[in-house]
């Protein structure tokens, strides 16, 4: 048997010495960014100076992600039997796409194996000062939480726990189960799109909870301190839901749970609440003014996020379809509706209806975002983030026409109250 295959593969090696053409990349992956030219070589081999070459083209797998431009035939390249130049590769969108190349040499076509080309984003500075200029208008509108949250109703709410417990069940029970649900449903053959919707179905509740819980009329010292124990909470709660109903999703990756990022935002929270505290009891002055421009504080910070994070984020915007915009209305709409039936099954009070149905609804797409960024490689990281961008445009529509309504009833009853003072 020995006898037989070694002569064969003798014979292989000799012809493949023997000046067959091939051709090939240099390289076998190549990352670009979005609207960047970048030169990939490739080399063809077993030529000699008078062999006829014609016919060079490039193909791409998905022209929506790389774009090629192949130069001509440049009979001074060829040397010792080789032929080296390269394609210009032009990035167009975030994802992958497998590029061939083709040529007829001596009247036989070779084709090459196929390149991977990533095209990737590259970080801005407006990313960056949009992340730096949020974390600080919260900190600020949480000092003003602070000075206005009435400290021995928190005290009273730990006590008795039956709001948070409410609020926790909702948020870490039935958030996952309608994120994944959703996820498989509209998205049965994208594993990054059911990534995306997952993970902002596990994440704590959001910071703009509390703002909505105080514009309309809720439980805010319940709201905060809900948020605050179910972002506690998250520390356990999401790396269970990601192995156990999220492996269902991605039992291929590796996910590492980053605890300090996580630890960070918890003590974010915190830290400004107490400075808010203790500006309530040392300089109540002070406290009374930071009251008193919390409303207008909050309206400005919720349209500055809304406003910020499409126009940072605008090239997510072409992967948008109707089912994204399903998903991403659907995941917190779902959850206001959730928790408000289960805080009314109850029998909570109607301020803390509105703070657990609200609460709920509202996930922390941040983390969620930064989870997806760090925990995937290039460019479905960036890719899968459209979930939880969307969610984060799509959570506030109810919301503010509810606080609309608000508005109007309040300022009939006023009226009507002006009118029966006047008799």
């Amino acid at each position: 048997m020995i006898q037989i295959v070694v002569p064969l593969l003798l014979l292989l090696a000799l012809k493949n010495t023997n000046g067959e053409p091939k051709v090939f990349f240099n390289r076998t992956e190549v990352q670009i960014h979005m609207d960047e030219v970048v030169p990939i070589s490739f080399t063809i081999e077993s030529i000699s100076n008078d062999s006829t070459i014609s016919n060079f083209r490039a193909t791409s797998s998905n022209l929506y992600v790389v774009k090629l431009d192949v130069p001509s035939f440049n009979s001074s390249l060829i040397h010792n039997g080789s032929y080296k130049s390269f394609i210009n590769a032009t990035g167009i969108f975030l994802g992958n796409a497998k590029i061939n190349m083709s040529v007829i040499v001596n009247g036989k076509q070779v084709v090459s194996e196929a390149i991977n080309v990533i095209v990737i984003r590259s970080v801005r500075l407006v990313d960056k000062l949009f992340t730096a200029s949020v974390a600080i208008l919260v900190s600020i509108l949480y000092i003003n939480f602070g000075c206005a949250m009435d400290w021995d109703s928190c005290k009273k709410t730990i006590k008795r726990p039956v709001g948070p417990l409410i609020g926790c069940f909702c948020q870490f029970l039935l958030m996952p189960m309608i994120s994944y649900c959703l996820a498989i449903v509209l998205f049965p053959e994208s594993p990054e799109m059911q990534l995306g919707i997952f993970f902002t179905g596990i994440s704590p509740s959001g910071g703009a909870s509390n703002i909505w819980t105080m514009l309309l009329g809720g439980n805010l010292n319940l709201s905060v301190t809900m948020t605050t124990l179910c972002t506690l909470a998250a520390f356990g709660m999401m790396p269970l839901w990601i192995f156990t109903l999220g492996k269902h999703i991605f039992d291929r990756g590796n996910l590492a749970m980053p605890y300090d990022k996580v630890a960070t935002f918890a003590i974010g929270l915190i830290i400004p609440l107490a400075l808010g505290y203790f500006i309530q009891k040392k300089l109540p002055r002070l406290s009374k003014v930071l009251v008193r421009m919390m409303k207008p504080f909050s309206l400005v910070l919720i349209i500055f996020i809304i406003v910020f994070a499409i126009v940072t984020n605008l090239y997510l915007f072409k992967l948008f379809s109707w089912k994204i915009i399903l998903a991403g209305m659907g995941l917190p709409w779902l959850g206001f509706l959730s928790g408000m039936l289960v805080a009314i099954f109850f029998r909570q009070s109607n301020q803390d209806v509105r703070a657990i149905a609200i609460e709920t609804g509202i996930q922390n797409t941040g983390v969620a975002i930064f989870l997806l960024r760090f925990s995937l490689k290039q460019p479905a990281a960036d890719l899968t983030t459209v979930a939880p961008v969307c969610c984060a445009i799509m959570t506030p529509l109810p919301l503010l026409i509810l606080y609309i309504v608000k508005i109007i009833l309040d300022r009939r009853k006023q009226l009507a109250a002006s009118s029966d003072n006047l008799r």
